[in-house]
């Protein structure tokens, strides 16, 4: 028996097994009417009415509804009252210009646009054939509960979300995610975590990026709790941790550093000691991010590895036996690394460095770009008459436990003198000082060495430091052809919403001019 996978199976688990239990509680404070606490049962009839609502705007299957928000309740109930019923989620980075989400609702060819009332002006002139701003007025029309929506035959082959890249090339390209790959996703996810009925699940991670990584399928699907957390501070997510009895998110690393940040001065025991599970992905973090988690906080820190292409999930590194006899510093470096392949997944390092993979929830292309999708999906060179990969454009490494080390977006490694420079290798060198609080390393021309390494630095506040003092450190870390040469002190790094540094444009204007981006 063959039976399609679909996102509505989460949901319908959900409301048959805990019809009665809280499935979310709202951000309260919110420029919308919040929705505040409600059931299973609700959220699953919330969803039916969303399903409803489209129906009733003429909305057909395979067609594209467009969300423009912050983490909402609305939005997470999207998940099911759009996809489940056969719709096509396009959940948007809110963090966008009005270009950028005009160029995103035209390209994915969105019918309905729904935007948060805090970029109402931002967004006044992007255009939808039907475009509502979230609050009670377009709940009205949204979400129809007089009348039941019309019924869709699940496809697993059906697209359920179109995800647009996070901006770290220069047009986004639309990720084409079917039900079947979310299902699967969510499924390895949730089962690698150990996802149960008795974890409270803080969103802490934008739901818009690669669907909250499939984490707000697999926690529902369990009849997890939902906490709604619309801004990150450090303190309010300590603060939210202590008030839910929160076990688990996910985060990108300036996300703990903030948490870190705030439990310098948190009054009393830190929340959730021995009971939370963070997930962190997006950047490989230092070593001593890693070890400060686990012994200033006392909670669990998971690393996983992936891109929206993937769903996310390709590795995870989690605790196991073999570190309990482990230093606080051993486990941490144990935990740096990726990690192994998830179940299902295959993954492997090509001729050129290039790391590849290959499995169910790797996404079915591009939308509408059948060239790009082509560049990313084929045989590989090692390998032309095998089976396809995914080509994810990061370099690395597997080692002999086949653990995944992440060594550089391929694009950022640095030549200097006919030597390859690990970035990442550097930051770690450069965050190891204790007065640096972000690091970015890039290379920039130079005549003599073709490359240089520089790295830019965000200190602490109050620090006295010098780029000379950070030179040093860094020599005592690492070989000298691998140390900064050159250091700029700066009040911030450009990042994405996810927490990635957009190393593309710290590098635009040193190499502006030159026509290329290697020398």
């Amino acid at each position: 028996m063959k039976v399609p996978f679909s996102v509505v199976d989460f949901i319908r688990r959900a409301e048959e097994l805990y019809p009665h239990r809280t499935a979310c509680v709202d951000e309260p404070q919110q420029p919308a009417e919040s929705w505040g606490s409600f059931s299973y049962a609700e959220m699953a009839a919330k969803a039916r009415a969303q399903a409803a609502g489209l129906d009733a705007l003429g909305i057909a299957v395979g067609d594209r509804v467009a969300v423009v928000s912050q983490n909402s309740a609305r939005l997470l109930t999207s998940f099911f009252g759009v996809s489940g019923s056969g719709r096509v989620l396009v959940p948007i980075n809110f963090r966008l210009v009005a270009e950028e989400v005009k160029y995103i609702v035209a390209h994915s060819g969105a019918r309905v646009l729904i935007i948060d009332p805090e970029l109402t002006d931002a967004l006044a002139d992007v255009e939808c054939e039907h475009k509502f701003v979230i609050g009670a007025e377009s709940d009205a029309v949204l979400y129809r509960s007089d009348v039941e929506p019309a019924a869709w035959t699940p496809d697993e082959d059906a697209t359920a979300t179109i995800n647009y890249t996070s901006g770290t090339t220069a047009r986004p390209k639309g990720v084409q995610m079917t039900h079947r790959n979310v299902w699967t996703n969510a499924a390895i996810f949730g089962w690698q975590l150990g996802i149960n009925d008795r974890d409270v699940y803080l969103h802490t991670l934008p739901q818009f990026h690669c669907n909250g990584w499939g984490v707000v399928f697999a926690t529902t699907g369990m009849g997890v709790r939902h906490i709604i957390i619309r801004k990150i501070d450090g303190n309010e997510i300590l603060r939210r941790v202590e008030e839910h009895g929160v076990t688990v998110m996910c985060a990108a690393p300036a996300v703990l550093n903030a948490v870190l940040d705030a439990a310098v001065t948190w009054d009393g025991p830190i929340p959730g000691r021995n009971r939370v599970r963070i997930v962190v992905a997006g950047a490989p973090p230092p070593t001593k991010t890693i070890e400060r988690c686990e012994t200033e906080l006392g909670w669990e820190f998971i690393q996983i590895y992936g891109l929206t292409e993937t769903a996310p999930l390709l590795t995870m590194n989690r605790g196991r036996e073999e570190y309990d006899d482990f230093t606080p510093a051993e486990r941490a470096k144990a935990l740096s690394r990726a990690g192994g392949a998830a179940l299902g997944i295959e993954v492997r390092v090509n001729e050129n460095g290039e790391i590849i993979a290959r499995g169910n929830h790797i996404m079915a292309g591009y939308w509408d770009q059948p060239e790009a999708t082509a560049d990313a999906i084929h045989a590989p060179s090692d390998d032309p008459d095998g089976p396809d990969f995914f080509h994810t454009g990061d370099g690395g490494i597997v080692d002999d436990d086949h653990y995944v080390s992440i060594s550089d977006r391929k694009k950022d490694v640095i030549i200097s003198g006919g030597e390859n420079v690990s970035s990442i290798e550097v930051e770690d060198a450069v965050f190891s000082h204790p007065d640096v609080a972000e690091v970015a390393v890039i290379g920039v021309p130079d005549e003599k060495w073709g490359e240089l390494v520089m790295a830019l630095v965000v200190l602490v506040p109050g620090s006295t430091v010098t780029e000379a003092d950070i030179i040093a450190h860094t020599k005592t870390k690492l070989a000298g052809y691998k140390c900064p040469k050159k250091v700029e002190i700066r009040p911030e790094l450009a990042r994405t919403a996810t927490g990635k540094l957009q190393k593309f444009k710290l590098r635009e204007p040193y190499w502006a001019g030159l026509g290329k981006l290697v020398n």
